[in-house]
């Protein structure tokens, strides 16, 4: 990680613990928003107006808090207004790294080798982690945000006719139950997952591991008999299922050991994944080898790197 903007150690995907061993999560620093007008979003401060070719993205395919953003980036129609840096998947010493790996880009904005330096470029004497999604300002050079579920709702609101409207993904009149949903899943599955993977004794792994499964015990007939879970079209909620969702058997039920079941053994679950991946833009944000090869390469977890030859894709989706 980063200590007042030096690189201090190799990476390592655990940076703190609770009392039990369990993985805690690092709290994003940069909340700033992009608005229609310039005005300050609902944190962070102002002076950063929606504009064409003003904002870029990085993100890395393995990562689902960055697939969270390029779906909204395709279903917000802001391909053409936002462009993008992917990292390449396998995680080096240094973190997140761009290069020539297939699927992934050079940083074509800053130059730079390596994820930190963006960070070091918006705050020389950072501390944390440099983490992926980050929404940067090409004119003020400088991160905007680096928390996804903001810069998702930003995506869906901040840049106003610039984005397509046929889609609202955090619309008003089920906001509720949205806003529930998502506090429900994240710490159970989104980061239940993480939680699994992570830990550092048994009694905070089983925790986890049991909210993982608790959760997906709950939310399997919520998306039996209708497209998607509170409009006829994807909103943040389908976003922040589907990308765990779809990595599931890939990555987390192996490396991560939540093994109890797989994705293909819920079946709306899966139907619900195919009707995301179904739906125009949202397959194209999917990669994966990247997620394989990104998991597999995190060296505490899997030292000899091998990646594993299946799951068959094919049956699972």
């Amino acid at each position: 990680m980063l200590v007042n903007g030096k690189w201090t150690e190799d990476w390592q995907p655990v940076q703190a613990k609770d009392e039990k061993g369990g993985f805690v999560r690092q709290v994003s620093s940069f909340r700033n928003w992009v608005t229609p007008d310039g005005s300050a979003g609902p944190t962070g401060e102002g002076g950063f107006k929606a504009e064409p070719d003003r904002y870029h993205l990085y993100v890395a395919y393995i990562c689902p808090w960055a697939s969270r953003t390029l779906i909204g980036r395709k279903l917000k129609g802001l391909e053409e207004v936002i462009s993008v840096s992917v990292v390449e998947p396998v995680l080096t010493k240094q973190g997140w790294r761009f290069g020539d790996y297939p699927g992934a880009t050079q940083d074509h904005v800053n130059g730079t080798t390596y994820m930190h330096e963006i960070y070091t470029r918006a705050a020389p004497e950072f501390t944390g982690r440099a983490t992926v999604p980050v929404l940067w300002d090409k004119q003020a050079q400088t991160i905007v945000n680096n928390e996804s579920a903001d810069i998702l709702r930003m995506l869906n609101s901040g840049f106003g006719n610039l984005a397509k409207h046929s889609i609202d993904l955090y619309p008003a009149e089920r906001r509720v139950e949205i806003d529930a949903f998502n506090d429900r899943i994240y710490p159970a599955l989104n980061n239940g997952v993480y939680r699994a993977g992570f830990a550092t004794t048994q009694i905070a792994y089983e925790e986890a591991f049991a909210d993982v499964f608790s959760c997906l015990d709950w939310v399997e007939p919520q998306v039996e008999g209708r497209p998607f879970l509170f409009a006829d079209h994807p909103t943040e909620s389908d976003i922040r299922l589907f990308v765990t969702l779809v990595r599931f058997d890939a990555a987390y039920h192996g490396i991560f050991k939540c093994n109890l079941r797989r994705l293909s053994d819920y079946a709306n679950l899966r139907a619900f994944c195919r009707r995301m991946l179904d739906w125009p833009g949202i397959a194209e944000t999917v990669n994966l080898d990247h997620i394989k090869r990104g998991y597999y390469s995190v060296e505490s977890l899997n030292p000899t790197k091998i990646v594993p030859a299946g799951p068959d894709f094919s049956e699972i989706f």
